[in-house]
């Protein structure tokens, strides 16, 4: 390898030098373009209303089941084999593969909880044409055409989705090489098969293009021994202006129509410094797109892990609101209609259409087949302190001091790539962190803990035990001419674990044990980095797409290794523990189903005000896909940010679901007392709303767990029918009852905020101010200001007494802030159980419903088979538009009752109830007379 090392030590100090350098823009000419990736470029140039596939009716089965169908293209032959599935839930799946591919093509495993249940299909009617399908609920009915091949999902007589309707459908067959010396036997294979004896005749006038048998960017050539296989197929969605989701994208909420550029790029790549507002491809991707109008919401799931490109298009983008008056004062009778294309380079197509009708639903059926949100350790919603890199020992404990001694709460401290012995995972500098564990019961002793990285790029070095270990037992991904594979990364030549297998992901889960990661401890958790996976010397800074995994090829996995890894990593964590312990990993890399496995973060951002705004889309589109844990670096990754830019920073960070500061090697140190008195007690402020809110928090998160309902949510999500909520992304609400807009303008003297809800009424969370619903309010602003706003008609829990952490917090009493709607009623939930285990899986919690009707406040158990006990009592409630009882009166379990202190303000119509004792998880009435 001497060579081989010595002719790429330049590439790895280049990179090192642009990483450290002032250049703070992406190399656009790192990463494709449509034009630059064949198999995109050949099904963009595809032409609608031309499709070659026809349903062969004839072929048609129907068991209880399924359906199946075969059709073919005219063009050359070729059979592909349709199936369809009604699936429980309002879910219909439609598969399409060859009918007799040369090799099996790939199908992605894993991803998916449990293989779908089915729900029968029924017969309607069938003619030449076509046959119509019942789908059960609601006059639900597929109606399948023949020529061309056709899927219509229809309601009464609305039609809610069309397949192929534009005729691009694309179904790349494998196929010999016929330009060089192939393989005789599967030759004879292939022309000994009926199916395969017109193709071959036809075959021969398929003309090969470039980049159908191998293909080159920049200096690196991919052999493509496969030769071409992508796959693509068109969806149309009428009636529907706003789409949704498919991220990784630094871009707005609402997707945009890609007509006159490129489609969306869903392929996971480092993108050193990525750019704002385009569709280029980013760390993750999540192939699930949803569609919303004020009568339905629908999902469309595209289960394929290979590189692919949506193409949106629209037909009243770039009609202005003057257009389309016109439109409606001239009664055009056009119909919004969006059109979606999905193109993948390899595998079939399987996808999963969720038919909602609600948002809601969408939630559920889309957790139904990828499963929810893992329900995270209580500490991990707290506040995170990271940089690269924190020094040594002393450095962490000094930090650790600091925050103390600046009263500021925080939960872990993390440590990056600088804290191993010579970026070998799983081990400690030993100058620098000679003796972890004794740095770790420090932060233990306080009720802290650490977070250090574990990346999946192991070490070339015979004297390293992980990656010996690998080697011998065969478990690195291979190169394709079967030798391990390497490439460049933060050790210089390292290898790539193959996450895809199960006994590998089984041996990297063991190496968490306490006995084999020496110096671990039950505080340290784990970050994996650079999972996508990063190549610095790779085609696009990742792997080479014939690298293999087994059997498979990389262009086929590649979506889903920083998932395998992420999946590996959480086991780890809960078997080192025995099984008790919910484990907390964060991933830069994902995948559908990687809510399952923990939190995510938006990468490496800058520290730009666009920064600031773009996190709240980006993690809002996280969320619509099933993924709530979220967050982007606070202060920005890149660059030094403003004193202003900093606060503002941490006064959005601290409503977004994750919450860590984090900063690059090269910036000056940014601790949140280093900008002075005024900024520290700013960010001070901003850290303590976080905490005191933690209650909230975990409770949202316990019913994204149940439930699937995302954390952080747009507005639109709970006012589906308000138009003026559709295309918002500068404010969001947490859960269903906490509005929030950040201020992420520099130099803001105010915001305006979009209240909404027609006959809904919202308080200022500060200032208990009451504010109608369905209205723009202008908020002033100053550098203190967070606007933030209760939902009149909602409960929310919170710990108002400050300590140094959260896991400091287990016992402190509750406060109940109460915010009545305009009939006088509210409710809310209390969700309480020991915050780290998973003992809530055995019924140990509490869960109560709180209400407010006709003047009188109750908790009533919402699980009475559970059994949890807590010291936690309720030490105040907070009214809000209330009136002045003449007395308050406490009813406990037993029966008893008691009067209750209250102090009343007129101006604000807010009632205090002052210590009213009670235990949290106890039954109890307060009455107002």
């Amino acid at each position: 390898m001497a060579s081989f090392t010595e002719r790429m030590a330049p590439v790895l100090v280049l990179w090192m030098a642009v990483c450290l350098s002032g250049t703070w823009a992406v190399d656009k000419g790192n990463f494709k373009t449509c034009d630059q990736s064949a198999f995109c470029k050949r099904q963009r140039a595809l032409k609608p209303g031309e499709s070659p596939y026809r349903a062969l009716l004839e072929t048609m089965e129907l068991t209880n089941t399924r359906l199946t169908l075969q059709l073919i293209n005219d063009n050359n032959k070729v059979r592909l084999l349709l199936e369809l599935y009604r699936l429980q839930g309002n879910i219909t799946r439609v598969k399409i593969n060859e009918l007799k591919p040369l090799k099996p093509r790939y199908e992605v495993p894993d991803v998916l909880i449990r293989e779908p249940p089915t729900e029968p299909l029924s017969l309607l009617s069938q003619d030449e044409n076509g046959v119509v399908l019942s789908l059960g609920a609601e006059s639900q009915r597929v109606i399948v055409s023949a020529r061309p091949f056709r899927l219509d999902i229809m309601e009464g007589r609305e039609v809610l989705m069309s397949l192929n309707s534009r005729g691009l459908l694309a179904f790349e067959h494998l196929r010999m090489r016929k330009d060089t010396q192939a393989d005789p036997e599967a030759e004879k294979k292939e022309e000994a098969d009926p199916a395969n004896q017109a193709e071959a005749a036809k075959e021969e006038e398929e003309k090969v293009e470039d980049g159908m048998w191998e293909e080159t960017f920049k200096s690196h050539s991919d052999s493509k021994p496969n030769g071409p296989s992508a796959v693509s197929l068109d969806f149309s969605l009428p009636g529907v202006e706003h789409v949704y989701g498919i991220p990784e994208h630094a871009d707005t909420l609402r997707l945009k129509t890609t007509d006159n550029g490129d489609p969306y790029r869903l392929y996971n790549l480092d993108v050193f410094q990525y750019e704002l507002y385009n569709p280029m491809a980013l760390y993750g991707a999540v192939p699930v797109m949803l569609a919303h109008n004020a009568q339905r919401t629908t999902g469309i799931f595209w289960l394929n892990a290979a590189e692919t490109w949506v193409d949106i298009s629209s037909n009243t983008a770039g009609k202005t609101v003057f257009g389309k008056m016109l439109d409606y004062v001239q009664g055009s009778s056009e119909t919004p209609q969006t059109d979606v294309r999905w193109i993948s380079e390899s595998g079939i197509i399987d996808v999963f259409i969720m038919l909602g009708p609600t948002p809601k639903d969408v939630f559920s059926q889309y957790a139904s087949l990828t499963g929810t949100q893992s329900f995270p350790p209580l500490t991990s919603l707290g506040y995170h302190q990271c940089r690269w890199n924190y020094n040594d020992q002393e450095d962490v404990q000094s930090v650790d001091a600091g925050f103390d001694e600046h009263d500021i709460p925080y939960d872990f401290i993390w440590l990056d790539i600088e804290h191993t012995d010579g970026k070998r995972y799983f081990t400690w500098d030993p100058h620098k962190f000679a003796t972890p564990k004794e740095m770790l019961q420090g932060l233990m002793d306080k009720k802290r803990k650490m977070v250090a990285i574990v990346d999946p790029h192991i070490k070339v070095d015979s004297n390293y035990k992980i990656h010996n270990e690998i080697r011998s037992r065969g478990f690195y991904i291979k190169n394709k001419d079967g030798g391990d594979y390497e490439g460049w990364c933060w050790p210089g030549s390292a290898g790539y674990p193959d996450f895809t297998r199960a006994d590998m992901r089984a041996w990297w889960a063991s190496m968490f044990a306490y006995d084999q990661y020496e110096g671990s401890m039950e505080n340290l958790y784990t970050w994996n980095d650079m999972n996508e996976p990063s190549v610095f010397n790779g085609p696009e800074v990742t792997m080479h797409k014939d690298a293999m995994h087994g059997a498979w090829e990389h262009r086929d996995v590649h979506n889903t290794y920083g998932f395998y890894v992420q999946m590996a990593t959480a086991e780890g964590l809960i078997q080192r523990s025995g099984g008790v312990e919910r484990p907390f990993v964060l991933t830069r890399a994902f995948f559908a189903g990687s809510q399952r496995y923990g939190a995510v973060w938006t990468g490496d951002n800058a520290a730009e005000w666009d920064h600031l705004k773009i996190s709240i889309p980006m993690c809002l589109s996280l969320g619509l896909v099933g993924i709530s844990f979220c967050g982007a670096d606070v202060g920005g990754f890149f660059k030094s940010p403003s004193t202003e830019l900093l606060v503002r920073w941490y006064q959005t960070g601290a409503y977004q679901p994750f919450f860590r500061a984090h900063a690059h090697l090269d910036t000056p140190r940014r601790e949140p007392w280093l900008f002075g008195p005024e900024n520290t007690a700013l960010i001070r402020e901003a850290v303590r709303q976080r905490y005191t809110l933690m209650p909230y928090w975990y409770q949202q998160f316990y019913q994204a767990h149940r439930t699937g309902q995302p954390v952080m949510r747009p507005l639109w999500v709970e006012y589906p029918q308000d138009p003026a909520t559709f295309a918002l992304d500068d404010e969001f609400l947490i859960g269903r009852d906490l509005l929030v807009h950040p201020v992420t303008e520099e130099g803001a003297r105010g915001v305006t905020a979009y209240l909404p809800g027609k006959d809904e009424v919202w308080f200022d969370v500060h200032t208990f101010q009451k504010h109608n619903g369905a209205q723009n309010l202008y908020i002033p602003v100053t550098m203190s200001s967070i606007p933030v706003f209760q939902r009149g008609g909602s409960i929310i829990t919170r710990k108002l007494r400050v300590r140094r952490s959260s896991s400091c917090m287990e016992h402190d009493p509750y406060t109940l802030y109460v915010a009545l709607n305009p009939q006088r009623k509210a409710e809310g939930e209390l969700y309480i159980d020991d915050g780290h285990t998973f003992n809530y899986e055995k019924k140990e919690f509490i869960h109560r419903r709180l209400s407010f009707a006709n003047n009188i406040l109750s908790s009533v158990n919402l699980a009475p088979d559970a059994q949890f006990t807590t010291r936690s009592w309720i030490e105040r409630i907070v009214i809000l538009g209330a009136s002045k009882p003449s007395k308050v009166t406490l009813k406990a379990a037993d029966g008893q009752e008691s009067q209750i202190e209250f102090d009343f303000d007129a101006s604000m119509s807010v009632l205090t109830l002052r210590k009213p004792g009670m235990n949290s998880g106890a039954d109890w009435t307060v009455m107002l007379q």
